[in-house]
């Protein structure tokens, strides 16, 4: 039986903050007083990070370490400790110390109220204010507009997710800090809670603001898997058709003003330009509709089911015999049919 609670964290060049991480994260769950593991992911560090890991992992079998080959990404190095995390619910934080595990048993048991992922806000956030703090704030705001999913902070990588939720999502990109409103399209509950931020002590941060470019070109495709990943005609087909209906008024403007009022068209650039809406909105719609068989062959091939359920309330797995069922029903009538009758006026 695995444990009940398993901790990713990515780390990349973290070789100071990792034995304070661990100390302080297994005092707090062993305090906490319920079983857990720590899939530690070292994504190409160039220090010696694996090598205190390996330390600490013959110390505490507890802790579980993947080296990757190279430095992937966090959003890969997340999905390879989800891959291998054993936990009913999985916590992801970051590597830094500026995470206060000691939210963590605060963050379950408000999951356990019924939702199914709860992310940490830094409201009082450790970090510079132009060139961390102010894009983080505009992020995500066109984030929650952009999604759906409204949360004040994105970015903090202190969340906690049920193990059957983020199993399923396949991460690619920066795509991390867009879970909760990825998994959203499984009608899943978000909560958010404020959670204590710290600055940081050892090492330089791996962020800047060049990320931003990144994170906007994500959220462009965030936004259409959520809005148009199973029926993506409804985009290109309506922009399609926008086109050529636009195509026909001027093309058919055009053969009046030939037929009816007998001027030449032919050097006139708007005959070129309604042309090329037609064939345009034309190339559009049978875009939209090869998507729309791209996206059924994708979900069948892959045996993806178009929903998600929460619950379910079912009968035993064998349907009772119907002869069984009518026997058992008329074995009461016989039973009182056999009973001794009792006479009028007898106690």
């Amino acid at each position: 039986m695995g444990p009940e609670l398993s901790v990713v964290i990515p780390l990349l060049d973290e070789a100071l903050n990792v034995e304070a991480l661990c100390r302080e994260l297994t005092e707090t769950l062993e305090a906490w007083g319920r079983s857990f593991e720590v899939v530690l992911v070292d994504d190409g560090s160039t220090d010696d990070t694996f090598a205190r890991l390996s330390r600490l992992h013959a110390a505490d079998p507890r802790l579980r370490v993947i080296r990757l080959r190279r430095n992937f990404g966090q959003t890969a190095a997340f999905s390879a400790g989800f891959a291998h995390a054993r936990g009913r619910l999985i916590v992801t934080a970051d590597g830094d110390l500026q995470n206060d595990l000691r939210d963590i048993p605060r963050m379950v048991k408000k999951l356990e109220e019924g939702y199914d992922i709860v992310c940490g806000w830094r409201k009082d956030r450790k970090d510079p204010w132009l060139s961390r703090r102010l894009p983080s704030v505009l992020a995500n705001a066109l984030i929650s507009r952009a999604t759906g999913v409204r949360l004040h902070d994105y970015g903090c990588s202190l969340k906690i997710f049920r193990a059957d939720v983020v199993k399923s999502l396949r991460l690619y990109g920066e795509m991390h800090r867009f879970i909760p409103a990825i998994a959203s399209e499984q009608g899943v509950r978000t909560a958010e809670v404020v959670v204590n931020h710290r600055a940081r002590q050892h090492g330089a941060s791996k962020y800047g603001i060049s990320r931003t470019v990144r994170v906007i070109l994500d959220l462009a495709t965030v936004k259409f898997l959520l809005s148009y990943s199973t029926r993506p005609l409804q985009i290109f087909g309506l922009i399609g058709l926008v086109m050529g209906s636009a195509g026909v008024l001027v093309t058919g403007w055009l053969a009046y003003v030939r037929l009816f009022e007998g001027q030449s068209i032919g050097n006139r650039p708007m005959l070129l330009f309604g042309i090329l809406l037609l064939f345009t909105g034309l190339q559009l719609v049978t875009l939209g509709l090869l998507a729309e068989m791209q996206a059924r062959t994708y979900h069948e091939s892959q045996g993806k089911p178009t929903y998600h359920i929460r619950e379910l309330l079912d009968g035993p797995d064998v349907v009772p015999d119907p002869a069984s069922l009518s026997s058992a029903n008329s074995a009461p009538d016989q039973a009182l049919g056999e009973a001794e009758p009792v006479p009028v006026g007898r106690v």
